[in-house]
C-alpha cells in the first residue's frame, strides 16, 4: 500500500516536542529533554501552575515514550492514537499495512466490547451466620443472613451512577435499605456526588472532594437523616506520605462526633492499615497486616480493640485463578470463637462467618485454631501440591505439542519454500561453477549433538535425524555476485 492509501503522518505527538514528522531519534530525544526540563513540576511553587505543569509533562513523557519506540511511531504516524491504545503491535506477523489494519480492526471491536462491559459493573456479597451452639441446642443452625448488592454504570466520561440495595435477616427481625449515588468529574482534580437512601438508614447527602496539592486530597460531606433529622459533618484529608503509603484524618459532627486518624501502606509483599477513633461516647483502635507469601497465597493478622469490641483475627488465602479467591479466617473475641470461610469471584462475595462457642475456652479456643490449620496444610500436601503438579505436567506437556506442532509446520513451509527456490538456485549454482566462484554444495543447521547424531545415521544406513535442517539453497542465495557469502549472526 503507498503512503496516499497509509495516509499521512499524524502530527499532535511531534506538535507537543515541536519537532517534524521527518525528525531522527536525536531530535526526539533532544526535544524531550528540553520540554520536560520546562515543564518539570518541581520548578513552581503555585499549586495551580504545578498542575498545569504536570500535565504537560506527562503528554510530554508519553509523546517520548511513542515517538522514541520504532514500532509504536511507524503504527502511530498510519493510525494516531487510536492504532498506539488498541494495544497494536508490530511483529512477524503484522509488517504491512494490510495486515496492521486488519489487526487494527479486530483490537477495536474487542476494546468496544470490554468499553460495554466496563460502562456495567456488579457487584453483591453474601452474608450467611452460623452458630454450632445455637444448632446444638436444636434451634437450627442459622442465626442470620445478609445480602447486598450494588452496580456501577458510566453515564459519560464525567458522570457514573451506582445503584445499590441490602436486605439482612437476624433471628425474628429484618430490615433493608436501598440507595443511590451520583458522582460528577467537575475537572482533573475535583468531584461531586449525590448520595441518597431509603429503608433502614434514610438519608440525603452530598460530598466533594479535591486535589488540594500533589500529595494531598481534601474531602467534605454533609448529610441529613431522613429518620430523626439529625445532619451529619465529616470532613476528611489525606496525605500520600510515600510512594506506598497514605495517611487520613477525619473529623465527623453529629449526634456521635468523632475524630479518626489513620495510616495505610501497601506494596507488593505486604498491605498493613491502622486507625483510631475516638467518639464522645465510644472509642476504637484496629489494625492489620496481610504478607504475600506468593503470587497465589497470603496470611493476614487483624486486631479490633475498643469499648465494645475486642478480638484478634489470624487466617489466610490462595487465588484458585484470575477471578477467584477463598480465605478462612480464625476470630477470638468477646463475642465467642468463629470460624469465617471466604469465596471472592470478580465481583461476587460469599461469606460465612460460624461461631463456634460463646465462652472463651483456652482448650477449646487452641483445639478450634490448631485443628482446622493442621488440616490445611495436610490438605495442601497430600492433596493440593499434587493436584497442582500434575496439572503443571499436564500443561506443560500440552504446550510440548502445540511447540511441536508448530515446529513441524515452520520445517513443513521451509521445505515448501525451498522447493520454489530450487530451480533459481540450480541456475545460480550453474553460473558460479561456470565462473569458478564459491558454490556451497551441502549445508546443514542444528547442534552439535544433532549434527553427531545424523553422521552416525548415515553410516548405518538410517534415516537422518529430524532435528537437523538443511539450509544449502539459501545460504546460496547469501552469495553477492562478487563470490562472496555475507552472514550475519545474532
Amino acid at each position: 500500500m503507498d503512503e496516499e492509501e497509509a495516509g499521512p503522518p499524524k502530527r499532535e505527538l511531534y506538535a507537543l516536542l515541536q519537532v517534524s514528522p521527518e525528525a531522527t531519534d536525536e531530535d526526539i530525544r533532544k526535544a524531550y529533554r528540553h520540554w520536560a526540563q520546562v515543564y518539570h513540576p518541581d520548578k513552581y511553587q503555585d499549586f495551580h501552575m504545578q498542575q498545569i505543569a504536570t500535565e504537560n509533562f506527562q503528554r510530554i513523557c508519553q509523546a517520548y515514550e511513542i515517538l522514541s519506540d520504532e514500532y509504536k511511531r511507524q503504527i502511530y504516524d498510519i493510525y494516531g492514537m487510536e492504532g498506539i491504545n488498541s494495544g497494536l503491535e508490530l511483529g512477524p506477523k503484522l509488517n504491512k499495512v494490510e495486515e496492521l489494519k486488519a489487526e487494527l480492526e479486530r483490537l477495536r471491536k474487542r476494546k468496544e466490547e470490554e468499553k460495554m462491559l466496563a460502562h456495567f459493573r456488579p457487584s453483591g456479597t453474601i452474608l450467611a451466620h452460623l452458630s454450632l451452639p445455637q444448632f446444638l441446642h436444636g434451634d437450627g443452625i442459622m442465626r442470620g443472613m445478609a445480602m447486598s448488592s450494588d452496580v456501577q454504570s458510566q453515564l459519560s466520561k464525567r458522570t457514573a451512577i451506582g445503584i445499590g440495595g441490602n436486605l439482612e435477616v437476624n433471628e425474628n427481625s429484618g430490615g433493608g435499605a436501598a440507595s443511590t449515588v451520583l458522582r460528577h468529574q467537575l475537572s482533573p482534580v475535583s468531584s461531586i456526588e449525590f448520595i441518597a437512601s431509603a429503608g433502614l438508614r434514610a438519608l440525603i447527602g452530598v460530598q466533594t472532594t479535591r486535589n488540594v496539592s500533589l500529595h494531598s486530597t481534601a474531602t467534605i460531606a454533609i448529610a441529613k437523616s431522613l429518620r430523626d433529622g439529625s445532619i451529619n459533618l465529616s470532613n476528611t484529608w489525606t496525605r500520600k506520605l510515600s510512594e506506598t503509603a497514605n495517611g487520613n484524618i477525619q473529623l465527623l459532627l453529629g449526634p456521635e462526633s468523632s475524630i479518626a486518624v489513620g495510616w495505610q501502606k501497601k506494596d507488593e509483599k505486604m498491605s498493613a492499615s491502622g486507625e483510631l477513633q475516638i467518639g464522645t461516647s465510644s472509642f476504637s483502635a484496629s489494625a492489620h497486616y496481610t504478607h504475600r507469601f506468593s503470587s497465589k497465597s497470603h496470611g493476614r493478622i487483624a486486631g479490633r480493640f475498643g469499648s465494645t469490641n475486642l478480638e484478634v483475627e489470624v487466617g489466610g488465602g490462595r487465588k484458585l485463578s484470575n477471578f477467584s479467591t477463598v480465605r478462612m479466617l480464625y476470630t477470638i473475641g468477646i463475642q465467642g470463637i468463629l470460624w469465617k470461610f471466604e469465596l471472592h469471584r470478580g465481583g461476587q462475595k460469599l461469606i460465612i462467618p460460624i461461631l463456634l462457642s460463646r465462652h472463651l475456652n483456652p482448650v477449646f479456643a487452641t483445639g478450634a485454631f490448631v485443628i482446622p490449620t493442621s488440616l490445611y496444610f495436610l490438605l495442601k500436601k497430600f492433596v493440593v501440591k499434587p493436584y497442582n503438579l500434575r496439572r503443571e505436567k499436564h500443561k506443560t506437556l500440552e504446550n510440548k505439542e502445540k511447540t511441536s506442532a508448530q515446529v513441524r509446520e515452520a520445517r513443513a513451509m521451509a521445505e515448501k519454500a525451498q522447493q520454489l527456490l530450487q530451480i533459481v538456485a540450480n541456475r545460480k549454482r550453474s553460473r558460479h561453477l561456470e565462473t569458478n566462484e564459491l558454490v556451497i554444495t551441502k549445508a546443514v543447521y542444528g547442534s552439535s549433538k544433532a549434527l553427531k547424531k545424523a553422521d552416525e545415521s548415515r553410516e548405518e544406513n538410517k534415516e537422518s535425524a529430524s532435528d537437523i535442517i538443511d539450509v544449502t539453497i539459501p545460504l546460496n542465495f547469501l552469495i553477492n555476485d562478487s563470490g562472496q557469502l555475507k552472514v550475519h549472526f545474532f
